[in-house]
């Protein structure tokens, strides 16, 4: 009996920790800011060999949404697979552990089932909600590196010179406390001719690869990998020799540089993340000139990261790990590159919203294909469970897209959802403007967005409700994208603002035609209100 006991207890500790041959490893990669503006998704500029190779073994994703257009939200919602409003993060300042403190996360579900779990760069949105006793059951492998750690954002002293004057000009105002707010910033961006491991994604790739060489060489279990680069974030800095890609002169600029006609005043920001920046006007329209370099500085950043990706996946192939790993790449969420009148996320429209999502998996059959399903990042958490063959816990909002990885044509979800607080009177990181916005650079521009919600508005204008309660809520489907403006303190009144944009006939959302469908738009309303399980 006890014989027997022991063996069945060996056989359950074997089923729950499984051995690294049995399941397949996970490398999770993530891009800030990135949109889909890469050669795989049809940009004509973008120089991205190594994704595009991945792309070309795996399969993109066309139509793929985050929750939130902002960075902690929208990695809160897909490393817990539930969405913001579940989990109470629509702002970058809400940690999901203060008030779940038992959810459990993706990487958690893995090492509950056996798996190692590590990450190397920006995962979650900052070190203080890297969730470190749940989500992560060892450190990367720091000691094998002999690279000395990145620890300025800017490699050139005359850039850091700016913002260390930039920084004792507004604590001498307002106080040391000051520089946590992000009003406190150098340039936008940065050409510099140093090796990729001057900064901190270069830094960053060389970690991840050492940590995967360290767990592969114990071979004892699966790995659960996060690559996390902080490019294409602002500011936009990347080493000389991305940037020297790109032929200036040849970037084409967005040619839609106004917003939607009819479109809700509350729908657009007037780029405080931008603007907040050294040497960028606090007001008025970026320049030709101006909007020129900052593409070329976006675009630098992007093949930089490409280029990280490939040396990250060349090092699992010499490992010969890759055709037992998982694969994914995902963006948090899109970028204005100039596109409405906007530099910057922080909105609920496509240029914002979608994303650009490629994977690749042991044994799937739809190798190198496209797919137009409509998905989302919160789904991600579920695919993954699905692929690795663990189990989904209960709470989760995301609908698997495994079996896209086989049949990546066959009929799909209806809906896409997505959320952002009113981005014109909101910071970038979606709080509420705050009294230093107002008196530092931004009072005149504030005032001006003020008027033209006021415009709008009419007798309807509340500073308090656009402020503190408006929630912009988006729902993409096949062909149209709906926006409702709800007032959050009354969710069942009759929205603030609607919008509705026609992506068969205007695939750039130019113009809000609302007021020309109210039929459709009662149809649509109660689709939205059915939630992501009625889009199933």
């Amino acid at each position: 009996m006890k014989t027997a006991l022991l063996l069945l207890g060996s056989l359950l500790l074997l089923t729950v920790t499984g051995v690294a041959g049995d399941r397949p490893n996970v490398l999770f990669i993530a891009v800030d800011d990135l949109r889909p503006e890469l050669g795989c998704y049809g940009s004509e500029i973008a120089i991205t060999p190594h994704l595009d190779e991945l792309a070309s073994e795996g399969l993109l994703f066309e139509r793929a949404y985050c929750q939130e257009a902002i960075c902690s939200p929208s990695r809160a919602s897909l490393m817990t697979g539930a969405r913001p409003d579940t989990i109470g993060v629509v702002e970058n300042s809400a940690y999901f552990r203060d008030t779940n403190p038992d959810l459990v996360t993706l990487p958690q579900h893995f090492i509950a089932n056996g798996y190692e779990a590590v990450h190397c760069g920006k995962i979650y949105h900052k070190t203080a909600f890297a969730d470190p006793e749940h989500s992560w059951s060892r450190q990367p492998a720091r000691k094998r590196l002999s690279l000395p750690r990145p620890t300025m954002s800017f490699a050139l002293e005359a850039n850091r010179a700016v913002l260390a004057k930039n920084k004792a000009r507004l604590e001498a105002k307002y106080g040391v406390g000051i520089a946590g707010t992000g009003l406190v910033q150098g340039p936008a961006f940065e050409c510099a001719d140093v090796p990729d491991q001057a900064y901190r994604d270069g830094y960053n790739t060389d970690l991840a690869i050492a940590t995967m060489r360290e767990m592969n060489a114990e071979g004892d279990k699966p790995f659960f990998l996060g690559l996390g680069f902080f490019k294409p974030h602002l500011n936009f800095i990347a080493p000389k020799r991305y940037w020297d890609l790109y032929e200036r002169n040849a970037i084409p600029l967005s040619d839609q540089t106004v917003a939607p006609v009819g479109g809700a005043a509350t729908g657009l920001h007037p780029s405080f993340e931008l603007r907040v920046r050294d040497g960028i006007p606090k007001s008025g329209e970026v320049d030709e000139e101006l909007s020129r370099t900052l593409k070329h500085a976006y675009l630098a950043c992007v093949s930089y990261v490409d280029a990280q990706i490939g040396r990250m996946l060349a090092a699992l192939e010499r490992e010969g790990l890759r055709d037992n790993t998982i694969v994914i790449v995902w963006g948090d969420h899109g970028w204005h590159l100039g596109e409405m009148g906007v530099w910057g996320k922080a909105t609920n429209y496509e240029i914002a919203t979608r994303v650009p999502l490629i994977i690749h998996a042991p044994g799937m059959k739809a190798v190198g294909a496209k797919s137009d399903a409509l998905v989302e990042l919160v789904d991600m958490y579920p695919t993954l469970c699905e692929l690795a063959g663990l189990s989904t816990p209960e709470h989760i909002e995301g609908h698997s897209f495994a079996s896209l990885l086989d049949e990546p044509a066959r009929p799909w979800k209806q809906a896409a959802f997505s959320q952002f607080p009113n981005p014109a009177l909101r910071e970038w990181a979606a709080n509420p403007l705050s009294q230093g916005m107002r008196e530092t650079f931004f009072g005149p521009l504030i005032e001006e967005v003020e008027g033209r919600l006021a415009e709008q508005h009419g007798e309807d204008w509340d500073r308090e409700l656009f402020e503190q309660h408006l929630m912009g809520y988006a729902m993409r489907t096949d062909r149209y994208r709906l926006v409702l403006w709800i007032d959050t303190r009354s969710p069942d009144s009759p929205p603030v603002a609607v919008e509705l944009y026609d992506h068969e006939a205007d695939p750039a959302e130019t113009k809000n035609v609302a007021s020309e469908f109210p039929e459709l738009v009662r149809q649509l309303t109660e689709q939205f209100h059915a939630g992501w399980r009625g889009a199933l």
